[in-house]
């Protein structure tokens, strides 16, 4: 019954890579860009006990869009995927605790979009996946120099 859909499965982890990488930079951009948001930011922190709060803003803000930029692109895809989920377990732990459900779900998304990226990696339609397709190639060629006859 699915057969047709099967076809195109490949494409789905591609919309969630990009899905959860547009919303990681489109959160952080505005403290990236002006820093009078930064510094919002820097109090809004301050205000929930974080240590060193405009030290762990602009961790946090640049960790997120750097992060976004690597899941857009499909690159260090586990690695990036890794900081979104660090980040967003603090994030929930240290703010979000003691919130309704209502107010977690963004933050929980990015967790569990962080953590399919690190554990599943980014498949096809990624740069990981194309370096590791040309080095896969690089390394067959380099076999079959060496197999042959002596």
């Amino acid at each position: 019954m699915f057969s047709k859909i099967d076809r195109h499965s490949d494409w789905a982890p591609l919309l969630l890579r990009l899905f959860v990488g547009f919303v990681l930079i489109y959160g952080t951009q505005d403290n990236v860009f002006n820093h009078a948001r930064m510094v919002e930011f820097q109090d809004f922190l301050e205000a929930n006990d974080f240590p060193l709060p405009m030290a762990s803003a602009y961790l946090s803000v640049y960790a997120q869009f750097l992060a976004g930029i690597l899941l857009l692109l499909g690159l260090m895809t586990r690695y990036a995927a890794f900081v979104v989920v660090v980040n967003f377990i603090v994030a929930l732990w240290k703010v979000h605790l003691n919130l309704p459900f209502d107010a977690n779900i963004a933050p929980m998304a990015m967790l569990v979009g962080g953590l399919f990226f690190f554990l599943y990696g980014a498949p096809k339609y990624s740069l990981d996946s194309l370096m590791h397709n040309r080095k896969q190639m690089r390394h067959h060629e380099g076999l079959r120099v060496q197999v042959g006859p002596r």
